[in-house]
This record gives structure tokens, C-alpha cells and sequence, in this order.
């Protein structure tokens, strides 16, 4: 799976050319708004920003061992991945499904077929179905293989055996973990190339605080998730690096093609467009199904009001502090 995720990220770092040569039909920047040393100045920022935050939101859930109030086998570990489960329900439905209509309902594009099917929709869907399989096979595969074999598991706080229910509970929290990543890693790329290539500093600047923030909520979601796979250091290391790496290797990409980028060729709007559609989709199963539905039908949580509680709180107030974001 770790494999695969890597695979995606140099996919889309290869579809860069088509993005860039794709044809252009739209007119320029007006020239009061374009400051690109200004604007550099701004991106070298924001590539600064949200790469701490990036790290610091991924490694907050990560540090349970050292801070035994954020360990995965207390009462608050639910309540923080609450606010995370809205954070990432937010950020799918407020931020990415939006821009993936806006960019496949794009006046530069041709009405037919893009203006007679709600693609974004359907791929977003598409991507749901497809994280379910994956989901489902993935966690079906390794348990039929652990158990058949009769092997003993490895976690990072200990030894489970293949036949245990922790060990399958254990799976499919890896499982989880990666896929979140995958879809995190696919928008985070895109956002990063959009703001590197901007050279508007009234566009820039209202992103650098919305995207630091966001990234270090998302950060948070993703490295709750982690925490409970129980990886190896190795593995944890290379899963946060590659979450903190993601946007400013793009905000780095957008930097050097801004001179030939041009985000409203009909290429670019395409390719934009379907891998946000995926990624919203990607985004809100996770949110819903292995965050949200899992841990408030845990035993834990139904036979704890208070945690309720708090679980619905906190959810609530990720989700809304998210969606304010989109405001900038």
C-alpha cells in the first residue's frame, strides 16, 4: 500500500507537462494584480509556514507515547479524532468537492461532454466505491493470509497474534492509514502547484494563513490515524515526511513553471478537476465510515455520555472552524 501511495504521488507528478502545455484560452492576469517579486516573497513564505504546520499537526497524535493524554487507548484520543473526522469532512465537502465543480464547470472547457454531466460528482462517487473495495479487500487479504499462516505480528508497541481480534482491528487501521494519506497527498500536490503558480499577492496572501491551518488540521486527522496503525518508527517517519513534503513540493513545482503555467487551459482544468473529484470522495468515505461511524459505535463510546458529548462537540467545531477557512 506504502508502495502505491508513492506510486500516485509520481503520477501526478508526471501529468505536470500535460498541465503546463495544455492549450491556452483564457486572457492574462490583469498587470495591477501581477507582482511576481512580491508574490515570491509570499510563497516562500507559505511554503515556510506550512511546512512546520504540516509537521507539527502530524506529529501532535503520533507523540501519544510521550504525552499519555493523546495515547490511542485513552478517552481523549476519541474526542481529538472527532475534531480531526471534521476537519477532513470539511476540507472534502467545503474545499476540495468545490473546486473540482468549479474546475470541470469551467466556461474554458467545451459544453460537451463537460457541461452536460456532473463529472465531478460521479468521480467523487467512483472514488468512494473504489477506497470501499480497497478497504474491504486490503484488511480481507491480509487477515485470510496472517491467519493461514499462523505468523506472529510485529506492532510497534508489542507482538499481536494473526488470530487475535487486536490483530484485525490492528490491519485495518494500517489500511486506513494509507489510503487517508493517498487522498490527502493527491490535493495537497494541487493546491501547492495553484499557489506556487499564482503571482498575485492578493491571492497569495489570504491562502498562506488558510492553507497553514488547514494543513495543520489535516495534519492531525492523518497522524490520529497513524498512531493507531501501531507502524514501525521507520514507517511513521516516512508517512509524516511525505505528508509534510507534499504541498510545499508543490508550492515549489507551481514556483518554477509560473512563467508557463496557465490554470485555465482546458488541460489543467481537467486534470485539476478529476483528481479533487477523487480525492473529495477518497476524503468524505474515510471521514464518514473509518473515523466517524467507527469510533461513535464503539463500545467505549456508547456506554460513555460524557464522551459523546464531547465526540459531537468536537466534531462539530472541526468541521465548522474548517469550513470558515473557506471564507479566505
Amino acid at each position: 500500500m506504502a508502495k502505491f501511495v508513492k506510486v500516485v504521488f509520481w503520477y501526478i507528478l508526471s501529468l505536470l507537462p500535460a498541465i503546463v502545455l495544455g492549450e491556452c484560452t483564457c486572457d492574462p492576469d490583469d498587470d495591477e494584480e501581477r507582482n511576481k517579486p512580491e508574490a515570491l516573497k509570499y510563497k516562500m513564505a507559505a511554503l515556510a509556514s506550512i511546512l512546520v504546520a504540516s509537521t507539527i499537526g502530524v506529529c501532535i497524535p503520533v507523540l501519544g507515547k510521550a504525552v499519555p493524554a493523546l495515547s490511542p487507548e485513552r478517552n481523549f484520543f476519541f474526542v481529538i479524532k472527532a475534531f480531526a473526522a471534521g476537519v477532513i469532512l470539511s476540507t472534502g465537502f467545503i474545499h476540495v468537492l468545490p473546486d473540482a465543480f468549479e474546475s470541470l464547470t469551467s466556461p474554458y472547457l467545451k459544453k460537451s461532454p463537460w457541461g452536460k454531466f456532473p463529472f465531478s460528482g460521479f468521480v467523487a462517487m467512483v472514488a468512494a466505491m473504489a477506497t470501499l473495495m480497497v478497504d474491504t479487500y486490503a484488511t480481507s487479504y491480509y487477515n485470510k493470509k496472517f491467519i493461514n499462516s499462523g505468523v506472529v505480528v510485529q506492532s510497534g508497541d508489542g507482538v499481536v497474534h494473526a488470530n487475535s481480534h487486536g490483530h484485525s482491528e490492528l490491519l485495518r487501521y494500517r489500511v486506513i492509514s494509507q489510503v487517508l494519506e493517498l487522498g490527502i497527498i493527491v490535493h495537497s500536490v494541487i493546491i501547492g502547484i495553484a499557489l506556487g503558480a499564482s503571482e498575485s499577492p492578493k491571492t497569495i496572501k489570504p491562502l498562506v494563513a488558510a492553507l497553514t491551518f488547514h494543513q495543520f488540521f489535516e495534519g492531525m486527522g492523518l497522524g490520529g490515524s497513524i498512531a493507531q496503525a501501531k507502524l514501525k518508527s521507520r514507517a511513521i517517519a516516512i508517512m509524516a515526511l511525505f505528508f509534510s513534503l507534499t504541498t510545499p513540493i508543490g508550492i515549489a513545482i507551481g514556483i518554477a513553471i509560473t512563467n508557463v503555467y496557465d490554470e485555465n487551459s482546458p488541460t489543467a482544468l481537467i486534470v485539476e478537476g478529476i483528481f479533487n473529484s477523487a480525492s473529495a470522495g477518497i476524503l468524505i468515505y474515510m471521514a464518514l465510515v473509518d473515523f466517524l461511524a467507527a469510533d461513535f459505535m464503539h463500545p467505549r463510546m456508547q456506554g460513555n455520555g460524557k464522551l459523546q458529548l464531547g465526540a459531537n462537540i468536537s466534531l462539530l467545531l472541526g468541521a465548522g472552524l474548517m469550513s470558515l477557512l473557506a471564507k479566505w
